[in-house]
């Protein structure tokens, strides 16, 4: 398991917010209330509901919080609920899902530049976004929360053979879609 600070400090924050520290346990939430939210809103599309099933994990958090024997877990711990929450969420509903919102996508543009770097972002946001929601939380809890596979099984509630699949899938129809408009703008 990596020991980087962030890490270190959450499981410190996990523990003490065990014990009764309020401010460790504000400090937790403020920590992970972005990362699960959009965690939730990968799953819904919606970030109303993202929001309402975010709002329900930390309940259930908060309540199971005494029964986590180990504060290095709590990562995969807490998408796992957050994922459980979004599925009851999910079901019964039928819209589509986006990876990022349109803001979120010009905050990253502006942050990255303009020209050819911006335009290769959007495309790969783009071939991201027409994932289906299963592969692209994978992808995104695997590359951009930087959590092994069986931490990413565990937040997704599937076996890590399962995550493995859905991260092969998805880096082959990135590669497809992604060499297919690279093709198109040069011939």
């Amino acid at each position: 398991m990596r020991s980087d600070p962030n890490r270190i400090l959450d499981q410190y924050l996990v523990c003490a917010a065990r014990v009764g520290d309020g401010d460790a346990w504000r400090r937790l939430v403020s920590r992970w209330q972005p990362k699960l939210l959009a965690h939730a809103w990968r799953l819904l599309g919606n970030s109303d509901r993202a929001r309402d099933a975010v709002q329900d994990a930390w309940v259930d958090i908060w309540r199971g919080l005494s029964h986590l024997e180990d504060a290095a877990a709590f990562p995969a711990w807490a998408y796992k609920i957050v994922t459980r929450r979004s599925q009851r969420s999910f079901q019964g509903a039928d819209r589509e899902r986006q990876w990022v919102t349109e803001d979120q996508a010009d905050l990253l543009m502006s942050e990255r530049g303009s020209g050819e770097h911006a335009a290769d972002l959007a495309m790969v946001m783009e071939a991201v976004r027409s994932l289906p929601a299963p592969q692209r939380s994978a992808l995104a809890l695997f590359y951009l929360e930087d959590m092994s596979v069986a931490e990413v099984a565990v937040a997704l509630d599937v076996p890590p053979g399962t995550v493995k699949t859905r991260l092969m899938h998805a880096r082959n129809k990135l590669r497809v879609k992604l060499e297919g408009v690279g093709d198109e703008q040069n011939g």
